[in-house]
C-alpha cells in the first residue's frame, strides 16, 4: 500500500504539498480519478479520489475515512539524549516509529556530547517511517529540553522508567521493562501511558539519577549487555512493542 501524507484537510478535499505532490503525481504517475490513500499524521487514513493533478499542489477528494489507522494500544514517550554522531539517533527515530511509539522527546543531559537537535529533519524522518510501516499517526518530535527540566514535567499518571548505568543501585537490584510494565498493567485500564528516559553515551549524572528517582522513576535494567544510546532506547521500545503483539 502506497500512502502519501497531508496536514491540508478541509471540506472534504485533500491538498498534497510539493514534494508529496511531485511522488504522486510525477513519480507513480497517478492521474485523474485514480484512488490513493492518504494520512494525515494523526491517526486517520483516508481514501481519496484525485481530481486535480498537479505536480505543485495535487488535489483530491475524501471518499471515506478510517480512524486510528496502525494505532498501538499504549500511549509511549521516549525521552533520548541525542548521540554525538546523529546518525544513530536519527536511525533509532526511524526504527522507533516503525515499532510504535507517540513522542520522541530528544533531551540534553549534563554529560550529553550533542547539545543541537535538528528536529525538523528528524520529523521527516518518522513521516517517512510511518508511511512505510503503515501508520497514520506520526509520533511528535519536540525542541530539545534538559534532563533536569523533562524529569519535571513528566506526566504523572504514566509509568515512568530511567534506564542507566550507574551501579550505585546494581542491575541486579532493578527489574526489567517487561516487569515494570506487567506490574503497572495490572492497575491499568486498556491504554496505558508510559514514559522511558534513556541516557547519553556518557550516562546520567548522579543527581540526574536522583532527580528522576524523587519524581517517581522507576530504576529498570535492559539487560546484562552495555548498549550503545540508541541501542538501548530501541530495546526499551521493543519491550513494549512486544508487550502488546
Amino acid at each position: 500500500m502506497e500512502l502519501f501524507w497531508s496536514d491540508s484537510i478541509e471540506a472534504g478535499i485533500i491538498r498534497l504539498d510539493r514534494d508529496e505532490s511531485s511522488h504522486c503525481v510525477r513519480v507513480l504517475r497517478h492521474r485523474v480519478g485514480d484512488e490513493v490513500k492518504v494520512i494525515d499524521g494523526r491517526g486517520s487514513l483516508f481514501t481519496a479520489r484525485l481530481v486535480n493533478a498537479d505536480q505543485k499542489g495535487a488535489e483530491l477528494e475524501i471518499i471515506s475515512e478510517e480512524k486510528g489507522f496502525g494505532a498501538h494500544p499504549y500511549s509511549l514517550t521516549m525521552a533520548v539524549c541525542p548521540t554525538k554522531n546523529i546518525d544513530r539517533f536519527e536511525w533509532f527515530v526511524e526504527k522507533a516509529t516503525e515499532m510504535g511509539v507517540d513522542v520522541i522527546a530528544p533531551v540534553i543531559g549534563e554529560h550529553s556530547e550533542r547539545e543541537v537537535v535538528k528536529t525538523e529533519r528528524l520529523e521527516r524522518i518518522a513521516l517517512s517511517a510511518a508511511k512505510q510501516s503503515l501508520k497514520a499517526a506520526i509520533p511528535s518530535i519536540p525542541e530539545a529540553v534538559s534532563v533536569k527540566d523533562f524529569i519535571a514535567s513528566a506526566p504523572d499518571k504514566a509509568l515512568r522508567l530511567i534506564a542507566y548505568c550507574d551501579e550505585t543501585l546494581p542491575r541486579e537490584q532493578r527489574i526489567s521493562v517487561r516487569e515494570a510494565l506487567d506490574k503497572f498493567l495490572d492497575k491499568q485500564q486498556a491504554c496505558p501511558e508510559i514514559c522511558i528516559l534513556i541516557g547519553p553515551e556518557g550516562d546520567f549524572s548522579k543527581e540526574e539519577i536522583e532527580l528522576a528517582l524523587r519524581h517517581g522513576f522507576l530504576p529498570v535494567h535492559l539487560g546484562a549487555s552495555r548498549l550503545r544510546t540508541e541501542t538501548a532506547a530501541l530495546a526499551a521500545v521493543s519491550a513494549v512493542y512486544f508487550k502488546f503483539n
